[in-house]
């Protein structure tokens, strides 16, 4: 009967004999079946509203059934995110009527119930066999995402940490800290009616639909990041693993707080600090996209590549079992490397430990974090009282900091001389057989952390350089740098006698 209505031209009126749910190709496309002459209109309702298609949600039309009216085709949405989740309604219309039909599709959860269906580059990342045991969150990448530290570099306050991190009024003793922050004195904060709307001057824009989440890598007070994949993001790659933070709260403090974050963050730019790519205002969350370190936090790393632990395979250019003497000095003299960038630019680190570097391809490794490590890292960190807070990472503060909550460039030193200790002892934490308040007494009584077995005494010599109680005489990180440079081209001869 429909083809003898074909030949003879004879009205059919609209149906739609099928609308399934989304399949993915490559991409997404909600298939449909539609019969009616002449040929009906076909348009498209999203949660009761119309539809603009555009280049990337569009009708496709497949192919026509031979000899009959029916034709076959779909919905195409190229990388949909959960603010594509919702009702679709087919609606198609010629001279005889119209019908609709919907359908209920989720292409992935929102954000902050994210659970992945399917990995993106192989299996996701798992806990190495007795190894300290991590969120992946730390695996940035990622990550790995830069961090929440690296966000703080950038602030022109200094104080109370807010959920990003941006300090507030200079601190007072017992007071909160911000974790990066400019030595120089701080300039006054905008009024409220300077808040910004959008995104900030000169910051990156990327389009929402470009970022796909694949899954979740960690959660922090601030929210929460992901690993991504984003498009149109470099002009030489089509599309790249990204870390993504995305924001929990989008108060008015926490959105100019974001802004100022993303300005500075836009200016900070070295081979050892984690790369900020740009930020998503498009609706909420509010997002910034940083770059991906596969190998997550150096902590993890570290003991994940100790002799205790057993190994998993890596990829091309990763060393196998534990770590060599040249592999620990590689790794020193990158986190050297961004701090003599972060001190020509008179920022204090503050919560420099390797818990808050990053690993990538090829042991290369990267200042920054995303501010998870407190959770994560519970245990590195100190509450000052009961009803504080603050927390304190204060097995690696100098006697200033942690007696006076004094913050410079010579305190990132001292932490700089106990994250050498942590990278040859494979990610001890220092003092672990000492409680917090035991290792507050050693270190303002002037101990030292032992020397690690496997260290070579021209290495302990640079921590104990570092560890000069008052904070003039230790060594500018500058010639750290260049003693550390000069060993990685001359290793020390080192027998460990103890085998």
């Amino acid at each position: 009967p429909l083809a003898a209505a074909v030949a003879e031209q004879q009205p059919v009126p609209p149906v739609i004999l099928l609308l399934d749910t989304a399949i993915p190709r490559h991409s997404w496309c909600i298939p449909f079946s539609v019969d009616g002459f002449p040929v009906p209109s076909i348009r498209w309702l999203f949660n009761g509203t119309a539809l603009t298609e555009g280049p990337y949600i569009h009708t496709l039309i497949m192919e026509y059934e031979h000899n009959s009216t029916v034709l076959h085709g779909c919905l195409q949405l190229n990388r949909p995110t959960h603010v594509n989740n919702g009702n679709y309604t087919l609606v198609v219309h010629n001279a005889l009527g119209s019908a609709s039909r919907s359908v209920q599709v989720r292409f992935m959860d929102n954000p902050f119930s994210f659970s992945p269906e399917e990995d993106l580059v192989g299996p996701r990342p798992e806990p190495c066999p007795r190894c300290h045991q991590v969120s992946v969150a730390v695996a940035l990448a990622v990550f790995a995402c830069l961090s929440l530290s690296v966000l703080l570099i950038l602030l022109n306050k200094c104080g109370r940490r807010s959920k990003f991190g941006i300090n507030r009024e200079c601190p007072q003793p017992g007071s909160g800290w911000g974790l990066w922050s400019p030595s120089s004195p701080p300039r006054s904060r905008p009024s409220r009616g300077a808040l910004m709307v959008g995104v900030p001057p000169g910051v990156h824009h990327v389009q929402r639909r470009d970022i796909v989440l694949k899954w979740e890598l960690g959660e922090g007070a601030f929210g929460k990041v992901f690993l991504a994949e984003c498009y149109n993001l470099l002009p030489e790659q089509e599309k790249m693993l990204v870390a993504v933070k995305a924001l929990k709260e989008a108060t008015e403090s926490a959105r100019s707080d974001f802004q100022r974050e993303a300005e500075l963050l836009t200016v900070l730019q070295h081979e050892h600090i984690v790369k900020f790519y740009g930020v998503c205002t498009e609706g909420e969350p509010l997002i910034m996209v940083f770059e991906y370190m596969k190998h997550g936090d150096l902590n993890r790393f570290l003991r994940c590549h100790g002799p205790d632990a057993k190994i998993l395979e890596q990829g091309t250019g990763q060393p196998r079992g534990p770590l060599a003497l040249g592999h620990m000095l590689h790794i020193a003299t990158q986190i050297a490397s961004g701090m003599v960038y972060l001190a020509s630019l008179h920022f204090v680190h503050r919560d420099l430990a390797t818990r808050n570097c990053l690993v990538g391809h090829e042991l290369v490794v990267k200042i920054g974090d995303f501010g998870m490590s407190r959770d994560i890292y519970s245990t590195d960190y100190y509450r000052v009282s009961c009803h504080a807070q603050t927390m304190l990472p204060i097995r690696w503060m100098p006697p200033e900091s942690i007696l006076y909550r004094k913050f410079t460039t010579e305190s990132d030193i001292w932490s700089f001389g106990v994250v050498l200790w942590e990278i040859f002892t494979y990610g001890k934490q220092p003092w672990y057989q000492l409680s917090n308040s035991e290792a507050i007494e050693c270190i303002t009584q002037g101990r030292e952390l032992e020397r690690p077995r496997t260290c070579p005494s021209e290495v302990y010599a640079i921590m104990q350089s570092c560890w000069q109680r008052e904070p003039q005489q230790r060594q500018p990180i500058k010639e750290i740098h260049s003693r550390l440079q000069a060993l990685v081209k001359t290793p020390p001869v080192y027998l460990d006698i103890l085998g």
